[in-house]
């Protein structure tokens, strides 16, 4: 009667709402969840969907119930049930009253994110064709992607929009626009999204020329070596010609799409074929670590993490402190993880059996 286009139903509010039995207590109930759907279709003829809560054993069911009780659709998720944090004082925050009590609350943005990933997949994978809007993270324009790649197919931004204001929409919607069209473009295959592959650079200076191509082996970048690295490439910079591969580059190359550009629907559940049991991957295709000496800045992290975490794959030379994969590795990652710049270790196809 207000004019409402559609409506969606708050089933999940984790604040106060479920020791009152409304809110988070209801859509946590199939049977709940079903039978309000139900008294919601009755009453109105537009479209509503109904809001899961991640705060429950398997999301998947909360949304078949609201299919079975004639929901549109789904909304997934609403926040995370969570308690904030504690001082150093024992006080907890945030704190109301002289009393300084607190209760859990719900936490949302980017820190849920994965957890939308895998409950948005989760109910598109279960319940094909079932319109689910998105929410949980969604940061920008890459972020949003990724939940269509998963099956979305409606985003919304709430934490972000806290964060800054409603301006940021329209980066959304251009960054959208530019990831679809970069896929039309098949000279730009291998980069990821809006991101070019990463340049070889030491510390944001890229490596020109590579200490393994003057000398034959890396050195690292401290102490004496740093020195000895430096005078090397001074030397071999005063050896050639200005117009060498140091000039800046005059041209940029204009790229056309090779292919039609996608639209947004031709990308929504573009991951669901790849999402399975941990029984259904391939385990025999292994991968292993590689790092690349002229990026590494010898902090020794991957070594640690390795060493303390993992499978003791990584030496450590107590001289160069230039790290070495040995034929222990597992591909676990760890020191992906931990590696302070990015791309400097990449995950390979193993090429001998573990």
């Amino acid at each position: 009667e207000a004019g409402a286009d559609a409506l969606e139903l708050n089933l999940s509010c984790p604040h106060g709402m479920g020791e009152r039995g409304m809110g988070l207590a209801c859509g946590q109930d199939p049977e709940l969840v079903t039978e309000i759907c139900r008294w919601v279709r009755e009453a109105v003829k537009i479209p509503f969907f109904a809001k899961m809560t991640p705060n429950v054993t398997d999301i998947v069911d909360i949304a078949r119930a609201s299919q079975k009780g004639g929901a549109t659709g789904v909304t997934a998720i609403n926040t995370v049930s969570g308690l904030m944090g504690v001082k150093a004082n024992g006080i907890p925050w945030p704190a109301v009253g002289n009393e300084n009590r607190t209760t859990y609350g719900g936490v949302s943005g980017n820190a849920i994110r994965p957890i939308a990933l895998r409950d948005v997949s989760a109910i598109a994978r279960a319940l094909p064709g079932f319109p689910i809007l998105a929410a949980g993270g969604i940061d920008s324009a890459e972020a949003g992607l990724q939940f269509l790649h998963c099956g979305a197919t409606l985003l919304q931004v709430c934490s972000a929009i806290h964060n800054q204001e409603y301006t940021l929409i329209d980066d959304y919607v251009t960054g959208l626009k530019a990831l679809l069209y970069l896929q039309s473009v098949s000279e730009l295959g291998d980069w990821d999204g809006q991101c070019p592959p990463t340049a070889k650079h030491q510390k944001g200076k890229v490596i020109t020329p590579k200490i393994t191509e003057i000398i034959g082996k890396s050195l690292p970048e401290f102490g004496p070596y740093l020195k000895e690295k430096d005078q090397l490439i001074s030397d071999y910079k005063k050896s050639i010609t200005p117009l060498t591969e140091f000039s800046p580059e005059t041209h940029r190359p204009s790229y056309k799409p090779s292919k039609p550009v996608p639209a947004v629907k031709d990308v929504i559940g573009r991951v669901l074929p790849m999402i399975g049991a941990w029984g259904e991957l391939d385990t025999k295709q292994q991968a292993v670590a590689l790092i690349d000496e002229d990026m590494c800045i010898n902090c020794g992290k991957c070594y640690m993490v390795c060493n303390d975490s993992g499978y003791q794959a990584i030496t450590f030379d107590k001289d160069t402190h230039l790290p070495h994969i040995t034929e222990d590795c597992t591909g676990c990652t760890l020191c992906v993880s931990v590696c302070p710049i990015i791309d400097c270790i990449t995950m390979v196809p193993r090429t001998t059996p573990y």
